[in-house]
């Protein structure tokens, strides 16, 4: 058990590739929990896919031991991913914490997404020590940096740390200043058990993993424990800390971070933001849970074969433990089978879902369009959500629909304010203001419909502005709109896990780019096949795959025209009536490629 006021639980809030995973390693090593020499880059980023794309997707957390003046501190570092699809991990890692490291680029400044995680922060009442990176950098702008830190957040001078992480320049003094400002944590141990479960995972063989910030009491191993959000019982197995390999202990006290495994065998019964605490003499009010995160794009999951419809079943629930954002409820299509409707944060979330439950559970998916929510009116008075466009009424039953608008903070370099301002209003953005941050970067806010942001908008505007540019953005209302839903047919039937809802102006544009991509993947036939889209029974665009044709005349040699003629209408007949009674194949990559269909 460490003493309560040599414990220093924290976070480090950044933007993508501002190093955050990089200052972890150095952290970790300079307090000898790895090997300096080892030199393992992105230790906490232990998934290939972080590795891979350079992006924190899960929080991790772990402990360290440093000396400072004569005493040994415990400090939890528990990590945090800066993408704006992943902020629901942020306010889980932020809930668990005293204090956080604002880490900023010294070449990039603040950027849209990190100052939103400082509001977060903020909320929590952490106290924030700002922390400027890549001073070693040519173009390390260091001073206008601190300039930036001080009018946004009102830091003094010497309380913003300058830093190289890949370096390991000022790591040391880094460390220390943790120790200095950010307080101990609070709670009393003689109090009844009470600890939050900010994270866990699932075991194969030992169950749900739960990660814990113990906040009143203790909690030892052996004891009975009880989940307060359904009341149920367990015998806690382990209890330990986290260091990069599980370290097992007797018991947790107030203020440490660690795990618990208790033998707990449904996915569903450990969720993340509930509270656990003794059976005997445990506490009566749960703490203040985590907001229920609201999805914001929907798609449809379904396996590749129907064998493995379990195995993706399992699969979800298990990457559902912990990730609190996904939503999900079976679902069937007439074109892919039996799968799941599923609700994510963005579309990083659902490309990253995607590839865990190929990876992790080696199950191939299919995902269909993404939508969004929308708010139906009907011509009776009542109304109804759509989360999937084929549920959308009859337009002759709607008396409106509404779509949800996001507010939209955009950080750009001056220079490429015009290629921002003319994509975003392609997309029916609405300009709100402009202030200028300094003379080099504006902060532009707009108000944006959702359905024009989930596609490839975060890509244009990277690509419109060489990179530099930074999105954050979040819910602000329902509003009217135009929108129409958008059905793809092939050879004049409905392929209802292709259908989409569009705004009306956009209709013609998404529809065309569709049948075109279509055009590219679908194999040709013997017959021809006509690709549509069309508005209820309103045709908007088409694209044809021309047939294949067999030479039924290589064999006449000479002789009268119309023995040839006789056979190409015998030939014709046939196709004609294949056409009727034949069916296309589509490929599973077609359903794919619709998604990478232009939607700007």
């Amino acid at each position: 058990m460490n003493k309560q006021e040599l414990i220093r639980n924290f976070c480090i809030i950044a933007h993508i590739d501002h190093c955050k995973s990089t200052l972890a390693d150095r952290l970790l090593e300079v307090t000898n929990v790895v090997d300096m020499n080892a030199r393992v880059e992105q230790v906490l980023d232990d998934m290939d896919l972080e590795k891979e794309r350079g992006i924190t997707i899960k929080s991790h957390a772990i402990r360290m031991e440093y000396k400072y003046e004569g005493e040994t501190y415990v400090l939890n570092l528990i990590d945090t991913p800066g993408h704006v699809d992943f902020s629901y991990e942020v306010s889980r890692s932020l809930a668990s914490c005293d204090g956080a490291l604002l880490l900023v680029d010294a070449a990039q400044g603040i950027e849209a997404q990190t100052m939103s995680n400082l509001y977060l922060a903020m909320e929590n009442e952490l106290e924030v020590i700002p922390v400027i990176n890549k001073i070693d950098l040519p173009k390390a702008d260091v001073e206008g940096t601190v300039h930036e830190i001080e009018e946004n957040i009102g830091a003094s001078d010497e309380m913003i740390y300058r830093i190289s992480a890949k370096m390991g320049l000022g790591v040391e003094e880094l460390l220390e200043g943790i120790i200095k400002y950010i307080p101990a944590p609070k709670g009393e141990l003689n109090r009844s058990a009470k600890a939050l479960i900010f994270d866990s995972y699932y075991d194969k063989y030992r169950g749900v993993i739960m990660l814990v910030r113990i906040v009143d009491g203790k909690l030892e191993k052996g004891q009975e424990i009880k989940l307060m959000s359904n009341n149920k019982k367990f015998t806690i197995e382990e209890i330990g800390y986290l260091g990069i390999k599980h370290i097992p202990t007797k018991l947790l006290s107030t203020g440490e971070v660690g795990y618990i495994i208790a033998n707990i065998r449904d996915v569903t019964d450990a969720r993340v933001g509930d509270t656990i605490t003794t059976v005997v003499a445990g506490c009566e009010d749960a703490l203040p849970g985590f907001e229920d995160v609201k999805p914001m794009v929907y798609s449809g999951i379904f396996p590749l074969s129907g064998d493995d419809y379990e195995n993706l079943r399992d699969g979800m629930g298990k990457l559902k433990l912990n990730d609190a954002a996904l939503v999900f409820e079976p679902e069937g299509s007439m074109a892919l089978g039996f799968g799941f409707r599923c609700g994510f944060l963005g579309m990083l979330h659902l490309e990253i879902v995607k590839e865990r439950l190929y990876r992790e559970f080696n199950v191939p998916i299919i995902t269909t369009t993404p939508s969004v929510t929308f708010k139906v009116y009907l011509s009776d008075g009542s109304s109804k959500t759509i989360y999937n466009p084929i549920d959308l009424p009859d337009p002759a039953h709607i008396d409106y629909i509404e779509e949800p608008f996001m507010d939209v903070e955009i950080i750009v370099p001056s220079d490429y304010i015009g290629n921002v301002m003319k994509i975003v209003q392609e997309r029916r953005g609405i300009q709100k203001d402009m202030q200028y941050i300094d003379e080099k970067r504006a902060s532009i806010h707009y108000e944006m419909p959702l359905i024009e942001i989930i596609f490839d908008f975060y890509d244009r505007l990277k690509s419109v502005s060489r990179g530099y540019a930074s999105l954050d953005y979040s819910f602000k209302d329902y509003r009217k709109a135009k929108v129409v839903k958008v059905d793809i047919l092939i050879n004049s039937e409905k392929v209802d896990a292709m259908s989409f809802i569009c705004h009306e102006s956009k209709a013609y544009k998404w529809g065309k780019s569709v049948v075109d991509k279509l055009k590219e993947v679908i194999p040709r036939h013997l017959y021809k096949i006509a690709l549509q889209a069309s508005i209820g029974s309103k045709i908007i665009a088409r694209s044809t795959i021309n047939a294949m044709r067999k030479d039924v005349t290589a064999k006449c040699y000479g002789g009268d025209i119309t023995r040839k003629k006789k056979l190409l209408e015998k030939q014709k007949k046939g196709k004609k009536r294949m056409k009727e009674i034949g069916s296309v194949e589509v490929p599973q990559e077609a359903f794919l490629e619709v998604l990478k269909a232009d939607r700007s």
